[in-house]
Protein backbone atom coordinates (compact mmCIF):
# COMPACT_ATOMS: atom_id res chain seq x y z
CA UNK A 1 0.00 0.00 0.00
CA UNK A 2 1.35 3.14 -1.57
CA UNK A 3 1.74 6.50 1.57
CA UNK A 4 -0.91 8.93 0.27
CA UNK A 5 -0.27 12.62 0.87
CA UNK A 6 -3.52 14.26 2.31
CA UNK A 7 -5.78 17.99 1.18
CA UNK A 8 -5.31 18.62 5.10
CA UNK A 9 -2.15 19.43 7.66
CA UNK A 10 -4.22 18.06 10.54
CA UNK A 11 -5.68 14.50 11.00
CA UNK A 12 -8.77 13.46 12.75
CA UNK A 13 -7.58 10.58 14.71
CA UNK A 14 -4.15 13.15 15.88
CA UNK A 15 -6.83 16.35 16.82
CA UNK A 16 -10.57 16.11 15.96
CA UNK A 17 -11.10 19.61 17.03
CA UNK A 18 -8.20 21.13 15.04
CA UNK A 19 -9.28 19.23 12.05
CA UNK A 20 -12.75 20.44 12.24
CA UNK A 21 -11.57 24.08 12.24
CA UNK A 22 -8.92 23.39 9.31
CA UNK A 23 -12.25 21.53 6.76
CA UNK A 24 -14.27 24.88 7.53
CA UNK A 25 -10.91 26.82 6.56
CA UNK A 26 -9.56 24.64 3.75
CA UNK A 27 -13.49 24.36 2.33
CA UNK A 28 -14.64 27.32 2.34
CA UNK A 29 -17.39 27.04 4.45
CA UNK A 30 -17.25 30.20 7.20
CA UNK A 31 -14.32 32.41 8.80
CA UNK A 32 -14.78 34.42 12.34
CA UNK A 33 -16.30 38.25 11.93
CA UNK A 34 -14.50 39.88 14.61
CA UNK A 35 -16.97 40.04 16.89
CA UNK A 36 -17.05 36.87 19.63
CA UNK A 37 -19.22 34.01 18.06
CA UNK A 38 -20.21 35.48 15.07
CA UNK A 39 -19.37 34.35 11.74
CA UNK A 40 -19.15 34.84 7.90
CA UNK A 41 -20.62 32.02 6.06
CA UNK A 42 -19.10 31.92 2.62
CA UNK A 43 -20.56 30.99 -0.80
CA UNK A 44 -20.35 27.66 -0.37
CA UNK A 45 -20.98 26.71 3.48
CA UNK A 46 -24.05 29.17 3.21
CA UNK A 47 -24.66 27.25 -0.91
CA UNK A 48 -25.29 23.89 1.73
CA UNK A 49 -27.38 25.69 4.00
CA UNK A 50 -29.19 26.72 1.23
CA UNK A 51 -29.38 23.31 0.00
CA UNK A 52 -30.59 22.36 4.02
CA UNK A 53 -33.55 25.06 3.57
CA UNK A 54 -34.80 24.05 0.57
CA UNK A 55 -35.43 20.26 1.42
CA UNK A 56 -36.33 20.85 4.61
CA UNK A 57 -39.02 23.58 3.82
CA UNK A 58 -40.33 21.24 1.29
CA UNK A 59 -40.81 18.67 3.96
CA UNK A 60 -42.51 21.46 5.98
CA UNK A 61 -45.15 22.73 3.55
CA UNK A 62 -45.75 19.62 2.85
CA UNK A 63 -46.97 19.33 6.25
CA UNK A 64 -50.22 22.17 5.78
CA UNK A 65 -47.50 24.40 7.89
CA UNK A 66 -47.34 27.82 6.91
CA UNK A 67 -44.01 30.22 6.77
CA UNK A 68 -44.47 33.62 8.81
CA UNK A 69 -41.96 36.19 10.08
CA UNK A 70 -41.59 37.32 13.56
CA UNK A 71 -39.56 40.44 15.05
CA UNK A 72 -36.17 40.37 15.94
CA UNK A 73 -36.70 42.33 19.03
CA UNK A 74 -38.86 40.81 21.93
CA UNK A 75 -40.22 43.09 24.88
CA UNK A 76 -38.90 42.22 28.27
CA UNK A 77 -42.36 41.42 29.33
CA UNK A 78 -43.20 38.74 27.19
CA UNK A 79 -40.47 36.78 29.08
CA UNK A 80 -41.53 37.38 32.78
CA UNK A 81 -45.09 35.47 32.25
CA UNK A 82 -43.07 32.44 31.60
CA UNK A 83 -41.03 31.98 34.94
CA UNK A 84 -39.00 28.50 33.81
CA UNK A 85 -38.62 29.66 29.64
CA UNK A 86 -37.07 32.88 31.17
CA UNK A 87 -34.71 31.00 33.65
CA UNK A 88 -33.42 29.00 31.14
CA UNK A 89 -32.55 31.46 28.89
CA UNK A 90 -31.95 34.24 31.24
CA UNK A 91 -27.83 34.00 31.07
CA UNK A 92 -27.87 33.48 27.26
CA UNK A 93 -30.06 36.71 26.52
CA UNK A 94 -28.75 39.82 24.50
CA UNK A 95 -30.03 42.83 25.49
CA UNK A 96 -30.69 45.81 24.03
CA UNK A 97 -31.32 49.58 26.24
CA UNK A 98 -30.97 52.48 24.38
CA UNK A 99 -32.14 53.50 20.89
CA UNK A 100 -29.28 56.18 19.83
CA UNK A 101 -25.39 56.59 20.22
CA UNK A 102 -23.66 60.09 21.13
CA UNK A 103 -20.34 61.52 20.36
CA UNK A 104 -18.23 60.83 24.05
CA UNK A 105 -15.86 63.77 23.54
CA UNK A 106 -13.33 61.54 22.59
CA UNK A 107 -13.81 60.38 18.83
CA UNK A 108 -15.97 57.57 20.46
CA UNK A 109 -19.15 56.84 20.51
CA UNK A 110 -21.59 55.97 24.27
CA UNK A 111 -24.95 55.07 24.42
CA UNK A 112 -26.93 58.35 25.18
CA UNK A 113 -28.33 58.42 28.71
CA UNK A 114 -31.71 60.54 27.17
CA UNK A 115 -32.20 57.74 24.30
CA UNK A 116 -32.84 54.90 27.25
CA UNK A 117 -35.84 52.11 26.54
CA UNK A 118 -38.82 52.50 28.88
CA UNK A 119 -38.37 48.55 28.17
CA UNK A 120 -35.57 46.89 27.72
CA UNK A 121 -35.45 44.61 24.25
CA UNK A 122 -34.31 40.98 23.95
CA UNK A 123 -32.69 39.91 20.54
CA UNK A 124 -34.45 36.83 20.08
CA UNK A 125 -33.53 33.65 21.87
CA UNK A 126 -36.27 31.81 20.24
CA UNK A 127 -39.80 33.11 19.58
CA UNK A 128 -42.27 30.92 21.63
CA UNK A 129 -43.21 33.93 23.50
CA UNK A 130 -44.02 36.48 20.36
CA UNK A 131 -45.48 33.94 18.44
CA UNK A 132 -47.76 33.15 21.31
CA UNK A 133 -48.59 36.72 21.72
CA UNK A 134 -50.22 36.67 18.03
CA UNK A 135 -51.70 33.64 18.66
CA UNK A 136 -53.49 34.79 21.44
CA UNK A 137 -55.21 37.42 18.63
CA UNK A 138 -55.32 35.08 15.83
CA UNK A 139 -57.26 31.84 17.54
CA UNK A 140 -60.57 32.47 18.66
CA UNK A 141 -62.36 29.78 17.87
CA UNK A 142 -61.86 25.78 17.77
CA UNK A 143 -62.40 26.53 14.13
CA UNK A 144 -59.10 28.17 14.70
CA UNK A 145 -57.39 25.50 15.17
CA UNK A 146 -55.12 23.60 14.33
CA UNK A 147 -52.60 27.04 14.11
CA UNK A 148 -49.52 25.74 12.36
CA UNK A 149 -46.55 28.32 11.18
CA UNK A 150 -42.58 28.01 10.76
CA UNK A 151 -40.27 30.82 10.53
CA UNK A 152 -36.89 30.88 9.31
CA UNK A 153 -34.70 33.33 11.09
CA UNK A 154 -31.50 34.10 12.96
CA UNK A 155 -31.53 33.98 16.88
CA UNK A 156 -29.14 35.22 19.62
CA UNK A 157 -27.99 33.07 22.55
CA UNK A 158 -24.96 34.47 24.15
CA UNK A 159 -22.65 31.88 24.32
CA UNK A 160 -19.45 31.83 26.68
CA UNK A 161 -17.65 28.84 24.18
CA UNK A 162 -18.15 28.99 20.90
CA UNK A 163 -17.32 26.85 17.72
CA UNK A 164 -18.37 27.87 14.41
CA UNK A 165 -21.62 26.32 13.21
CA UNK A 166 -21.78 24.62 16.46
CA UNK A 167 -22.26 26.51 19.14
CA UNK A 168 -22.19 30.30 18.00
CA UNK A 169 -23.77 33.54 19.90
CA UNK A 170 -25.48 34.29 16.66
CA UNK A 171 -27.03 31.27 14.55
CA UNK A 172 -29.85 30.43 11.86
CA UNK A 173 -32.41 27.70 12.07
CA UNK A 174 -36.34 27.50 11.34
CA UNK A 175 -38.71 27.28 14.09
CA UNK A 176 -41.88 25.82 14.02
CA UNK A 177 -44.61 26.49 16.32
CA UNK A 178 -48.12 25.13 15.96
CA UNK A 179 -51.53 25.38 18.43
CA UNK A 180 -53.89 22.72 18.77
CA UNK A 181 -57.48 21.67 20.20
CA UNK A 182 -56.39 18.78 22.43
CA UNK A 183 -53.46 17.31 24.47
CA UNK A 184 -53.74 14.34 21.36
CA UNK A 185 -53.32 16.65 18.42
CA UNK A 186 -50.65 18.08 19.77
CA UNK A 187 -48.47 14.94 21.09
CA UNK A 188 -49.28 13.69 17.53
CA UNK A 189 -47.59 17.00 15.54
CA UNK A 190 -44.48 16.64 18.38
CA UNK A 191 -44.12 13.24 17.13
CA UNK A 192 -44.64 14.57 13.21
CA UNK A 193 -42.05 17.56 13.42
CA UNK A 194 -39.75 14.47 15.13
CA UNK A 195 -39.94 12.10 12.78
CA UNK A 196 -39.75 14.59 9.67
CA UNK A 197 -36.20 15.60 11.26
CA UNK A 198 -35.15 11.82 11.46
CA UNK A 199 -36.02 11.67 7.53
CA UNK A 200 -34.38 14.87 6.80
CA UNK A 201 -30.88 13.61 8.53
CA UNK A 202 -30.71 9.82 7.09
CA UNK A 203 -32.81 10.84 3.75
CA UNK A 204 -30.76 14.02 3.27
CA UNK A 205 -27.90 14.52 4.94
CA UNK A 206 -27.01 11.12 5.27
CA UNK A 207 -26.41 11.47 9.08
CA UNK A 208 -27.42 8.24 10.69
CA UNK A 209 -29.64 9.63 13.97
CA UNK A 210 -31.57 7.66 16.93
CA UNK A 211 -34.96 9.48 18.01
CA UNK A 212 -35.93 9.67 21.22
CA UNK A 213 -37.29 11.00 24.33
CA UNK A 214 -35.44 13.67 26.71
CA UNK A 215 -35.02 13.21 30.16
CA UNK A 216 -36.86 15.45 32.45
CA UNK A 217 -33.37 17.19 33.32
CA UNK A 218 -33.17 17.59 29.63
CA UNK A 219 -35.96 19.43 28.69
CA UNK A 220 -36.38 22.74 26.36
CA UNK A 221 -37.55 25.38 28.97
CA UNK A 222 -41.14 25.49 29.71
CA UNK A 223 -42.02 22.20 28.08
CA UNK A 224 -43.70 18.72 29.26
CA UNK A 225 -41.56 16.91 26.38
CA UNK A 226 -39.05 17.07 25.04
CA UNK A 227 -37.82 14.60 21.94
CA UNK A 228 -34.79 14.75 20.31
CA UNK A 229 -32.63 13.29 17.52
CA UNK A 230 -28.95 12.05 18.34
CA UNK A 231 -25.97 11.78 15.88
CA UNK A 232 -22.67 10.18 16.62
CA UNK A 233 -19.65 12.67 15.60
CA UNK A 234 -16.81 10.72 14.50
CA UNK A 235 -15.00 11.36 17.72
CA UNK A 236 -17.37 9.63 19.45
CA UNK A 237 -19.53 12.36 20.32
CA UNK A 238 -22.76 12.95 20.64
CA UNK A 239 -24.55 15.69 18.94
CA UNK A 240 -27.96 17.05 18.98
CA UNK A 241 -29.44 17.59 15.69
CA UNK A 242 -32.88 18.80 15.99
CA UNK A 243 -35.28 18.84 18.74
CA UNK A 244 -39.31 18.80 19.24
CA UNK A 245 -41.37 20.03 22.17
CA UNK A 246 -44.94 19.76 23.43
CA UNK A 247 -45.20 22.35 25.41
CA UNK A 248 -48.87 21.69 26.99
CA UNK A 249 -50.84 24.50 28.10
CA UNK A 250 -47.89 26.22 29.90
CA UNK A 251 -47.19 29.08 26.94
CA UNK A 252 -51.15 29.15 26.25
CA UNK A 253 -51.49 29.80 29.97
CA UNK A 254 -48.58 32.89 29.70
CA UNK A 255 -49.76 34.02 26.80
CA UNK A 256 -53.60 33.86 27.21
CA UNK A 257 -53.89 31.96 23.95
CA UNK A 258 -58.06 30.85 24.71
CA UNK A 259 -60.43 29.47 22.50
CA UNK A 260 -63.76 29.02 22.47
CA UNK A 261 -64.75 24.79 22.46
CA UNK A 262 -66.95 23.73 20.06
CA UNK A 263 -69.63 23.30 23.54
CA UNK A 264 -69.45 27.27 23.50
CA UNK A 265 -66.95 26.81 26.93
CA UNK A 266 -63.65 28.23 27.13
CA UNK A 267 -60.50 26.59 26.86
CA UNK A 268 -56.18 26.64 26.65
CA UNK A 269 -54.70 25.64 23.28
CA UNK A 270 -52.03 23.28 22.98
CA UNK A 271 -48.66 24.21 22.19
CA UNK A 272 -45.69 22.92 20.26
CA UNK A 273 -42.34 23.86 18.92
CA UNK A 274 -39.75 22.43 16.93
CA UNK A 275 -36.66 23.42 15.86
CA UNK A 276 -33.29 23.19 13.27
CA UNK A 277 -30.36 25.13 12.99
CA UNK A 278 -26.93 25.48 11.09
CA UNK A 279 -25.86 23.12 13.72
CA UNK A 280 -26.77 20.73 11.36
CA UNK A 281 -24.03 22.18 8.69
CA UNK A 282 -21.44 21.19 11.51
CA UNK A 283 -22.85 17.83 12.21
CA UNK A 284 -22.28 17.31 8.07
CA UNK A 285 -18.90 17.91 8.75
CA UNK A 286 -18.17 15.86 11.38
CA UNK A 287 -20.14 13.06 10.05
CA UNK A 288 -18.78 12.78 7.03
CA UNK A 289 -15.61 14.87 6.42
CA UNK A 290 -12.53 12.96 6.16
CA UNK A 291 -8.45 13.90 6.44
CA UNK A 292 -8.76 15.40 2.99
CA UNK A 293 -11.72 18.20 3.70
CA UNK A 294 -15.51 18.09 3.19
CA UNK A 295 -17.38 14.91 1.73
CA UNK A 296 -20.88 16.77 0.91
CA UNK A 297 -23.87 14.06 0.44
CA UNK A 298 -25.00 15.20 -3.00
CA UNK A 299 -28.57 16.25 -1.82
CA UNK A 300 -26.73 18.71 -0.36
CA UNK A 301 -24.19 19.31 -2.93
CA UNK A 302 -24.10 23.28 -4.29
CA UNK A 303 -22.54 21.87 -6.82
CA UNK A 304 -22.92 17.94 -7.04
CA UNK A 305 -20.46 17.77 -10.46
CA UNK A 306 -17.79 20.03 -11.10
CA UNK A 307 -16.14 19.77 -14.72
CA UNK A 308 -12.45 21.24 -15.16
CA UNK A 309 -10.98 21.50 -18.61
CA UNK A 310 -7.28 20.99 -18.37
CA UNK A 311 -6.80 24.47 -20.24
CA UNK A 312 -3.23 25.45 -21.67
CA UNK A 313 -3.73 29.25 -22.79
CA UNK A 314 -3.33 27.74 -26.53
CA UNK A 315 -5.80 27.62 -29.19
CA UNK A 316 -6.95 24.08 -28.86
CA UNK A 317 -8.17 25.26 -25.54
CA UNK A 318 -11.64 26.64 -27.18
CA UNK A 319 -12.18 22.84 -28.89
CA UNK A 320 -11.83 21.44 -25.03
CA UNK A 321 -14.27 23.90 -23.67
CA UNK A 322 -16.57 23.14 -26.43
CA UNK A 323 -16.31 19.54 -25.81
CA UNK A 324 -16.66 19.96 -21.82
CA UNK A 325 -19.71 21.84 -22.69
CA UNK A 326 -21.65 19.08 -24.35
CA UNK A 327 -20.79 17.08 -21.16
CA UNK A 328 -22.25 19.53 -18.92
CA UNK A 329 -25.31 19.76 -20.86
CA UNK A 330 -25.94 16.35 -21.37
CA UNK A 331 -25.01 15.77 -17.62
CA UNK A 332 -27.51 18.59 -17.03
CA UNK A 333 -30.68 16.34 -18.59
CA UNK A 334 -29.82 14.08 -16.04
CA UNK A 335 -31.61 13.72 -12.74
CA UNK A 336 -30.40 12.22 -9.06
CA UNK A 337 -32.35 11.68 -6.23
CA UNK A 338 -35.56 13.39 -7.29
CA UNK A 339 -34.28 16.64 -8.98
CA UNK A 340 -32.09 17.80 -12.37
CA UNK A 341 -28.63 16.99 -11.21
CA UNK A 342 -26.51 20.54 -10.66
CA UNK A 343 -23.67 20.74 -12.74
CA UNK A 344 -20.53 23.01 -13.14
CA UNK A 345 -18.08 23.83 -15.83
CA UNK A 346 -15.13 25.76 -13.94
CA UNK A 347 -13.06 27.75 -16.90
CA UNK A 348 -11.48 29.60 -14.65
CA UNK A 349 -7.72 30.51 -15.39
CA UNK A 350 -5.46 28.32 -13.54
CA UNK A 351 -3.82 24.67 -13.30
CA UNK A 352 -6.91 21.91 -13.31
CA UNK A 353 -4.79 19.76 -10.70
CA UNK A 354 -5.04 22.75 -8.69
CA UNK A 355 -8.64 23.16 -8.59
CA UNK A 356 -9.21 19.74 -8.50
CA UNK A 357 -8.12 19.62 -5.02
CA UNK A 358 -9.96 22.78 -4.11
CA UNK A 359 -12.91 21.09 -4.91
CA UNK A 360 -11.95 17.87 -3.19
CA UNK A 361 -11.14 20.00 0.15
CA UNK A 362 -14.80 21.06 -0.64
CA UNK A 363 -16.26 17.93 -0.90
CA UNK A 364 -18.06 18.34 -4.75
CA UNK A 365 -19.29 14.66 -4.79
CA UNK A 366 -18.31 13.96 -8.73
CA UNK A 367 -14.96 15.96 -9.82
CA UNK A 368 -14.12 15.04 -13.75
CA UNK A 369 -11.11 16.67 -15.21
CA UNK A 370 -10.68 16.56 -18.90
CA UNK A 371 -7.64 17.18 -20.94
CA UNK A 372 -6.82 16.89 -24.72
CA UNK A 373 -5.58 13.52 -24.63
CA UNK A 374 -9.11 12.54 -22.97
CA UNK A 375 -10.94 14.59 -25.69
CA UNK A 376 -8.95 13.00 -28.75
CA UNK A 377 -10.01 9.78 -27.33
CA UNK A 378 -13.54 10.49 -26.56
CA UNK A 379 -13.82 9.64 -22.68
CA UNK A 380 -13.29 11.88 -19.74
CA UNK A 381 -11.63 11.30 -16.12
CA UNK A 382 -13.71 10.95 -13.65
CA UNK A 383 -13.78 10.44 -9.66
CA UNK A 384 -15.79 10.27 -6.70
CA UNK A 385 -15.30 11.92 -3.96
CA UNK A 386 -16.21 9.37 -1.68
CA UNK A 387 -13.50 7.27 -2.91
CA UNK A 388 -11.03 9.28 -3.25
CA UNK A 389 -7.68 7.29 -3.11
CA UNK A 390 -6.35 4.07 -5.15
CA UNK A 391 -4.87 2.62 -2.07
CA UNK A 392 -2.40 0.48 -3.97
CA UNK A 393 -1.12 3.35 -5.95
CA UNK A 394 -1.77 6.13 -3.07
CA UNK A 395 -3.35 8.39 -6.28
CA UNK A 396 -6.19 9.45 -7.12
CA UNK A 397 -8.76 6.81 -8.18
CA UNK A 398 -9.72 8.41 -11.45
CA UNK A 399 -11.92 6.25 -13.53
CA UNK A 400 -12.40 6.66 -17.27
CA UNK A 401 -15.47 6.68 -19.22
CA UNK A 402 -16.61 7.72 -22.09
CA UNK A 403 -18.40 10.73 -22.27
CA UNK A 404 -21.63 8.97 -22.86
CA UNK A 405 -21.43 6.89 -20.50
CA UNK A 406 -20.18 9.39 -17.55
CA UNK A 407 -23.14 11.27 -18.51
CA UNK A 408 -25.55 8.51 -18.82
CA UNK A 409 -24.23 6.82 -15.34
CA UNK A 410 -24.22 10.29 -13.28
CA UNK A 411 -27.75 9.57 -11.99
CA UNK A 412 -27.23 6.50 -10.18
CA UNK A 413 -23.50 7.33 -9.34
CA UNK A 414 -24.51 10.26 -7.46
CA UNK A 415 -27.28 8.20 -5.72
CA UNK A 416 -25.20 5.45 -4.48
CA UNK A 417 -22.29 8.47 -3.13
CA UNK A 418 -25.06 9.43 -1.01
CA UNK A 419 -26.25 6.04 0.05
CA UNK A 420 -22.88 5.06 0.57
CA UNK A 421 -21.73 7.88 3.20
CA UNK A 422 -25.00 7.10 4.90
CA UNK A 423 -24.02 2.93 5.45
CA UNK A 424 -20.19 4.10 6.27
CA UNK A 425 -21.81 7.05 9.05
CA UNK A 426 -24.38 3.89 10.60
CA UNK A 427 -21.87 1.45 10.31
CA UNK A 428 -19.03 3.84 12.45
CA UNK A 429 -21.80 4.27 14.72
CA UNK A 430 -22.97 1.22 15.57
CA UNK A 431 -19.94 -0.31 15.84
CA UNK A 432 -19.14 2.35 18.91
CA UNK A 433 -22.42 1.97 21.11
CA UNK A 434 -21.70 -0.48 24.40
CA UNK A 435 -24.58 -1.87 25.62
CA UNK A 436 -22.64 -4.20 28.52
CA UNK A 437 -22.04 -1.73 31.29
CA UNK A 438 -24.17 -2.42 33.93
CA UNK A 439 -22.37 -0.49 37.08
CA UNK A 440 -21.17 2.97 37.54
CA UNK A 441 -17.73 1.48 38.55
CA UNK A 442 -17.93 -0.11 34.69
CA UNK A 443 -19.02 3.13 32.89
CA UNK A 444 -16.56 5.47 35.18
CA UNK A 445 -13.68 3.06 34.04
CA UNK A 446 -15.24 3.02 30.59
CA UNK A 447 -14.97 6.86 29.88
CA UNK A 448 -11.49 6.80 31.98
CA UNK A 449 -9.69 4.42 29.97
CA UNK A 450 -7.49 6.73 28.15
CA UNK A 451 -9.66 5.75 24.89
CA UNK A 452 -9.53 9.15 22.66
CA UNK A 453 -12.75 8.51 21.13
CA UNK A 454 -14.77 6.06 23.15
CA UNK A 455 -18.36 6.80 21.97
CA UNK A 456 -21.32 6.08 23.88
CA UNK A 457 -22.99 3.96 25.88
CA UNK A 458 -26.65 2.57 26.37
CA UNK A 459 -27.61 1.42 30.06
CA UNK A 460 -30.67 1.28 32.34
CA UNK A 461 -32.44 3.76 33.82
CA UNK A 462 -35.05 4.55 36.46
CA UNK A 463 -36.40 7.82 35.51
CA UNK A 464 -35.20 8.98 38.38
CA UNK A 465 -36.30 12.23 39.85
CA UNK A 466 -35.98 15.26 42.34
CA UNK A 467 -32.79 14.52 44.34
CA UNK A 468 -32.08 11.11 42.85
CA UNK A 469 -31.91 12.61 39.54
CA UNK A 470 -30.10 15.56 40.67
CA UNK A 471 -27.25 12.78 42.26
CA UNK A 472 -27.01 11.35 38.72
CA UNK A 473 -26.41 14.68 37.52
CA UNK A 474 -23.95 15.23 39.22
CA UNK A 475 -22.02 12.02 38.80
CA UNK A 476 -22.22 12.10 35.29
CA UNK A 477 -21.19 16.06 35.51
CA UNK A 478 -17.68 14.64 37.55
CA UNK A 479 -17.17 12.39 33.81
CA UNK A 480 -18.31 15.09 31.33
CA UNK A 481 -21.02 13.17 30.42
CA UNK A 482 -24.66 13.33 29.68
CA UNK A 483 -28.09 11.71 29.05
CA UNK A 484 -28.94 11.97 25.30
CA UNK A 485 -32.54 10.73 25.00
CA UNK A 486 -34.53 7.38 25.56
CA UNK A 487 -34.36 5.49 21.67
CA UNK A 488 -37.54 5.18 20.93
CA UNK A 489 -36.91 1.13 19.27
CA UNK A 490 -34.65 0.37 22.06
CA UNK A 491 -35.18 -3.20 23.83
CA UNK A 492 -37.52 -3.03 27.42
CA UNK A 493 -34.85 -2.80 30.33
CA UNK A 494 -33.87 -5.59 31.91
CA UNK A 495 -31.76 -5.34 34.64
CA UNK A 496 -31.69 -2.23 37.57
CA UNK A 497 -30.93 1.28 36.89
CA UNK A 498 -26.94 1.66 37.05
CA UNK A 499 -27.19 4.63 39.16
CA UNK A 500 -30.10 3.88 41.39
CA UNK A 501 -30.24 0.46 41.68
CA UNK A 502 -33.83 0.83 41.06
CA UNK A 503 -35.41 -1.70 38.59
CA UNK A 504 -34.79 -0.08 35.17
CA UNK A 505 -37.76 0.78 33.25
CA UNK A 506 -36.45 1.98 30.39
CA UNK A 507 -32.77 2.54 28.24
CA UNK A 508 -30.82 5.82 27.99
CA UNK A 509 -27.62 6.29 26.06
CA UNK A 510 -24.85 8.31 27.46
CA UNK A 511 -22.36 10.14 25.59
CA UNK A 512 -19.78 13.28 25.91
CA UNK A 513 -21.98 15.98 23.66
CA UNK A 514 -20.88 19.21 21.94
Amino acid sequence: MAAIRHALNTRRESDFAAWYQEVISAAEMAEESGVRGCMVIRPWGYGIWERMQRLLDDRIKAAGIANAYFPLFIPLANFTREAEHVEGFAKEMAVVTHHRLIADGAGGLVPDPDAKLEEPLIVRPTSETIIGDAMSRWVQSWRDLPLKLNQWANVVRWEMRTRMFLRTSEFLWQEGHTAHATAEEAREETMRALEMYRAFAEDDVAMPVIAGEKPEHERFPGAVETWSIEAMMQDGKALQAGTSHYLGTNFAQAADIRFQDSEGGQALAHTVSWGMSTRMVGGLIMTHGDDDGLRVPPALAPQQVVILPMLRDKPEDEALVAYCEELRAKIAEQSALGEPVRVLLDTRPGKAAAKRWDYVRKGAPVIIEVGGRDMDNGVVSQLRRDALWNEASGKPAFATPSREEAAAGIGALLEDIQSALFAAAAARRDASIRRDIATMQDLEAFYSSGEKYPGWVEVQWARPTGAALEKVVEQLKALKLTVRNVPMDAAPATRACIFTGEPAVERIFIAKAY
